[in-house]
């Protein structure tokens, strides 16, 4: 495991590596016969690239057999300004000609559970659906793939099991505002970009890929 800070992972039969997207010379993924990809956080879409770049040029360099990504949903034709950065990654690991795998993680749970437990839920994203599921799931089915045979060139579409609303869960406590409202309230826009993606419907398909990699239905979403 290539880490930015190593100190923080006592993870017992793994051995822990210093690696850091930004600064290449010290990623090393000698000896890996396949690689996980997680992708890192930059302030602009530029940066991200970049960084990924960096990752994917150390794969080849030291002879990488298989390289997996955590990707975004659709992240070929997704209109969510994200999506940009993982199109481009996803591009960038085809080229080298290395055997790939895109996980493309659908929304986490996570993202959402601090705003449905207010008291009032103020959200622009109507009665939109998210197929979203736990970051544990997500993280199962990575090791699911990497531990299991034939997921050479394999593009999968992880979502959770079943789809929600927000006015469906917070019920009374939601309250519709505008993308906006929000924005002039202090939230920052690249989450004001995910609501409109929901709003329009870009997270609420079900898809099977998830469910097949772990095994059973996706963790359902509680507040």
């Amino acid at each position: 495991m290539s880490v930015r800070a190593p100190e923080k992972f006592t993870t017992e039969g793994v051995e822990v590596r210093q690696g850091d997207f930004e600064q290449p010379e010290t990623l090393n993924f000698r000896g890996a016969d396949k690689l996980l990809i997680v992708s890192g956080e930059a302030p602009d879409t530029a940066t991200r690239v970049q960084q990924h770049e960096n990752a994917i040029a150390k794969a080849v360099e030291h002879g990488v057999g298989h390289i997996f990504y955590t990707s975004v949903t659709d992240a070929d034709t997704s209109t969510v300004s994200v999506a940009a950065v993982h199109k481009a990654t996803e591009e960038a690991i085809r080229a080298t000609g290395i055997p790939f795998t895109f996980l493309r993680n659908g929304m986490y749970h996570e993202n959402y559970l601090g705003v449905l437990s207010g008291d009032t839920v103020a959200i622009s994203t109507k009665d939109g659906r998210v197929a979203s599921a736990a970051r544990d799931d997500f993280a199962l089915a990575a090791a699911a793939a990497l531990t299991t045979p034939g997921h050479e060139n394999a593009v999968y579409e992880l979502t959770g099991s079943t789809s929600w609303s927000f006015p469906e869960l917070a019920g009374d406590r939601y309250q519709d505002v505008s993308d906006d409202d929000l924005i002039a309230a202090g939230v920052p826009p690249i989450f004001v970009d995910f609501f409109k993606a929901i709003r329009e419907g870009v997270f609420a398909e079900v898809r099977p890929d998830l469910e097949k990699l772990i095994g059973r239905p996706s963790t359902p979403i509680k507040i």
